[in-house]
């Protein structure tokens, strides 16, 4: 479908790619990954035609259509929905559209037989691409991504860079080309967008490359690896956990390859030097000073994983109870974060704060930060000493300063020496320590901040998002980093690696209340998809005694046991209608706490619209039974 030969690629005198060649075939799954600044989106906008190889060539078939999701796309404003917007992927089905409701208007203003025609001759085309069902599929994709169908007619200059990421990625989708290159959509995207993407993107008739520092994500994508490193493309046959097993072996393979090599070249130069002087083996030594000109070296393997090598340290040592939170209520106008909310975190506890987009997670951070005005209490704990890391935060680091300068502002007691080397498990060595933040891209400053909070001496951290924007070695280092750490944090990520590797408490924002599951993600999972909400079981009001009355009523005595007979057979069949409804609410509920439907905003959309029309009938047939009880009560309390 695709491919690239002999590819060589320049930024100024510096090769991006030096004769490098892929070929992408129809339905490849790729996950394509590197380090920052290897040249991954350059790629991408090579294969798109944006710039222009300066050696190679790149061939496509003549029906390759490419749809490219990139980060330039944030900044696209529109008046239009974000509906409309996404529909734009359907340009002729749209342009029929118009042209239909352009002829029915002038048909109603002055009609022509010859008008019929050309109307028919548009409904066929029109029905032949679909168009009916175009609405549809735009509004199924933007509920997937996360959009409430109340949202999906608000304009896209409404929303933000994030959000409108989505929509431009639910365009894409709708256009369904036959490669599809998406940088970094994970970005922008909650937990149960993240699954219902990965879903998407596996049932994807066409191919796919993807860029992504997110280890699960490409596990559950990609069928195919390609590592872009040392001006090359390296290709691996499997996820990325197979890329991981599979380069080690490599790693090894070279590793011993490489030591034999040298030991052979180390035994030859021995050799020359021994008998250089000797006329009787100038023929041997010579012959040999040719193999060693010749011999083609094997490259010394690279240990490409950092390690953190520094240490936390505590100005001082919190008690037991870090922060408590007592009926907090938050609200923005007639949006209900948290009602009568409590939560307690303790010295020790590594919490993960995960769930959807627009739950509330980060006004929950900035309520444990003391940013946020709350009904309620916030008690903080003795001794607590708290830093706040958020991507806004990146706003208050000094531009005009060097990267050593802002970690010295910090007036920690670490030497020169010391902040140097954390910078280094940052990935900024040597020289780069006296780079001008100004100069820095958002992945660098966003580690800058973290390593500025991370060596801040508090024992309590608060992290917004502190993944998005760093590579996978960025990554591991934060990983290494909070297992290392001794105090207290509370995390919000979508990468569920990340939060495998640092959280012992999962918390998650569910009926306006902060809810904790102890424990680990995996069996967070576990328990999520076994789930039973706590329902409420019906239990009948007391029943009111009525009074009998005063006067006799033997003559209707009959027709009151007929009555009474007619009501008790309506009640056993209430009892048994109860039931069934209460069994189907039960059956619902646990339908919705699985991930296949909670990830699938349709999906869910149409469970809680069934549990709500159940929960009406449930209620009216409750209350009927109930009347009839106090009818029944009556009547017996007579005789």
């Amino acid at each position: 479908m695709l491919s690239i030969n002999n590819m060589s690629f320049y930024f100024g005198s510096r090769p991006l790619y030096d004769e490098v060649s892929l070929h992408i075939k129809p339905k490849n799954k790729i996950g394509l990954i590197g380090a920052n600044g290897t040249g991954k989106s350059t790629l991408l906008r090579i294969i798109s035609g944006e710039y222009k190889p300066d050696k190679g060539e790149i061939s496509k078939s003549g029906d390759c259509t490419i749809g490219f999701l990139n980060q330039d796309l944030l900044s696209f404003e529109s008046d239009d929905s974000i509906l409309n917007v996404a529909m734009q992927a359907f340009e002729e089905a749209m342009a029929i559209q118009k042209q239909m409701d352009e002829l029915l208007h002038e048909m109603e203003l002055n009609y022509k037989e010859e008008q019929v025609d050309k109307l028919t001759k548009l409904q066929e085309r029109f029905d032949a691409l679909d168009g009916y069902s175009l609405q549809a599929k735009a509004e199924e994709i933007l509920e997937g991504l996360g959009f409430s169908t109340k949202q999906l007619e608000q304009p896209l200059r409404t929303f933000s860079g994030g959000w409108r990421m989505r929509v431009m990625l639910a365009k894409m989708l709708l256009s369904k080309p036959s490669l599809l290159m998406l940088d970094e959509p994970t970005n922008h995207l909650d937990l149960p967008s993240i699954q219902w993407i990965e879903e998407y993107l596996n049932k994807y008739e066409g191919a796919v490359i993807v860029v992504s520092h997110d280890r699960q994500f490409l596990d559950n994508v990609a069928k195919t690896i390609v590592e872009v490193t040392s001006q090359d493309l390296i290709v691996y046959s499997g996820n990325y956990s197979f890329f991981v097993e599979e380069k080690e072996l490599r790693k090894e393979i070279q590793n011993s390859a490489f030591e034999n090599q040298q030991s052979q070249i180390r035994q030859t130069e021995r050799f020359i030097e021994r008998f250089k002087a000797k006329a009787s083996k100038s023929r041997q030594v010579q012959s040999r000073v040719k193999s060693l000109d010749k011999i083609e070296r094997i490259e010394e393997v690279v240990d490409e994983t950092a390690k953190v090598h520094f240490k936390f340290n505590f100005k001082v040592h919190p008690g037991r109870n870090i922060l408590y939170l007592k009926n907090v209520s938050k609200s923005y106008g007639d949006l209900h974060i948290l009602h009568n909310a409590t939560a307690t975190i303790e010295r020790g506890d590594k919490i993960a704060l995960i769930g959807a987009n627009g739950k509330g997670k980060s006004t929950v951070l900035r309520i444990l930060a003391n940013a946020e005005p709350i009904d309620g209490e916030r008690v903080e704990g003795h001794n607590v000493n708290m830093s706040f890391f958020a991507q806004h935060q990146l706003e208050s680091l000094n531009l005009e300063g060097n990267l050593l300068d802002e970690l010295k502002s910090l007036g920690v007691d670490k030497s020169e020496t010391e902040l140097r080397g954390v910078l280094g498990c940052f990935l900024f060595s040597n020289d780069d320590v006296f780079k001008k933040i100004k100069v820095l891209s958002g992945g660098e400053k966003s580690r800058v901040a973290l390593a500025k909070t991370l060596i801040s001496e508090s024992n309590f951290l608060l992290l917004d998002e502190p993944t998005n924007h760093l590579d996978m070695q960025s990554v591991n280092i934060l990983t290494q980093a909070l297992e290392h750490y001794e105090g207290t944090y509370v995390v919000i990520s979508h990468d569920r690696h990340f939060i495998r590797q640092v959280a012992n408490k999962i918390w998650f924002i569910e009926d306006m209340q902060i809810k904790e599951y102890p424990g680990t993600y995996d069996e967070f999972q576990v328990w999520m998809e076994t789930r039973v909400k706590p329902t409420e079981t019906f239990i009948p009001p007391p029943i009111k005694k009525v009074s009998p009355p005063t006067a006799s009523a033997a003559p209707a005595r009959n027709t009151e046991v007929q009555d009474l007979k007619a009501i008790q057979s309506k009640i056993d069949k209430l009892e048994v209608k109860i039931s069934q409804l209460e069994q189907e609410k039960t059956k619902l509920e646990n339908e919705m706490a699985t991930i296949p439907v909670y990830s699938n905003a349709t999906l869910l959309s149409e469970k809680t619209k069934a549990l709500t029309a159940v929960n009406i009938e449930l209620e009216a047939n409750q209350n009927e039974w109930e009347n009839l009880m106090v009818s029944v009560e009556a009547m017996q309390s007579k005789n």
